[in-house]
């Protein structure tokens, strides 16, 4: 079943690099909840057309060479591309995704950190599962219930509901509900979908499947390993304190968003910084402001 087939999983990737957990957690500093989003300068704001990296780059970079890793190698397991990409596609954002059997009588709620917006018209959004629906399969709780009912809601986790959206990753069996687990608030109140929204939340997204597309895998040639489902966004919820009066921005200080890096690294969001799109003719000088970049050093 799904939560073995995890926890086999966990224990062959070693995820967790610490032997006891909490004792280094507890020789680092508190969590400072002072520090809020704020806008600083770029790295280098007179960087310049055709300058190449700015100024906060390691001089002896040029100096080291690149190693050319094969993802299919001789004796390499699917397990260590999963741990060199997790480590390397940084920051992901979190779909911390509420869905509900096809009868009702389960419900589901769980993060995933392979997600991303595709498109905003129509609102597409796609989230990638490490299982399959296949016959015979150990299909994760949460893509089951999306096959079948064809609904969800797109929850994004922020830093005051963090560990309670980790705990909701827990291998639990089918049918143990991690809203329970996680002690958030399923709020049924949605417009489009029998699902529940995490009322904690301060932005979430009904949505309806569109498709869903099984991946085979080449580590074990014959089986499926990966299933992308892409959902189409048809209700937003905004907590009103987030959304300007246009109801067309949120304001990252009151979302105060999280993302996954490697391992079992969070980020935060603390600062951001602006940089305006160019205009090739008004910034660049046009053509000729592109033939002053040319650059000889290069194969054409």
């Amino acid at each position: 079943m799904a939560s073995e087939r995890t926890a086999a999983w966990e224990k062959q990737i070693q995820r967790n690099p610490h032997p006891d957990f909490k004792k280094v957690e507890a020789s680092r500093p508190p969590f400072d909840l002072s520090t809020t989003f704020h806008y600083t300068q770029t790295p280098d704001p007179d960087w310049k057309f055709g300058s190449g990296p700015n100024s906060t780059a390691d001089p002896s970079a040029a100096e080291k060479a690149h190693i050319a890793i094969d993802p299919y190698a001789p004796g390499r397991p699917a397990g260590f591309n999963y741990k060199l990409l997790i480590s390397a596609i940084v920051p992901r954002p979190i779909a911390f995704l509420s869905t509900r059997s096809a009868d009702g009588s389960t419900t589901n709620l769980a993060p995933f950190s392979y997600f991303q917006m595709i498109g905003h018209d129509p609102p597409l959004f796609v989230i990638g599962f490490a299982s399959a629906l296949s016959a015979g399969s150990a299909a994760k709780d949460s893509l089951r219930n999306l096959h079948e009912r064809g609904e969800c809601v797109i929850n994004v986790v922020s830093e005051h509901f963090v560990e309670a959206a980790n705990a909701a990753s827990v291998n639990a069996p089918y049918g143990v509900s991690e809203w329970d687990v996680s002690g958030l608030t399923p709020a049924y109140d949605c417009q489009t979908v029998g699902c529940a929204r995490v009322r904690e939340a301060v932005f979430a997204i009904e949505g309806k499947l569109e498709s869903l597309r099984e991946f085979p895998s080449r580590a074990t040639p014959g089986k499926v390993s990966a299933t992308m489902a892409v959902i189409e966004g048809t209700r937003f919820w905004a907590r009103e304190d987030a959304v300007n009066e246009e109801r067309n921005l949120i304001d990252p200080k009151v979302l105060r968003p999280i993302s996954r890096l490697g391992g079992i690294t969070y980020g935060r969001v603390t600062e951001g910084l602006e940089l305006p799109r160019p205009d090739f003719e008004k910034d660049l000088g046009g053509v000729e402001g592109a033939k002053k970049l040319e650059r000889k050093d290069l194969p054409n």
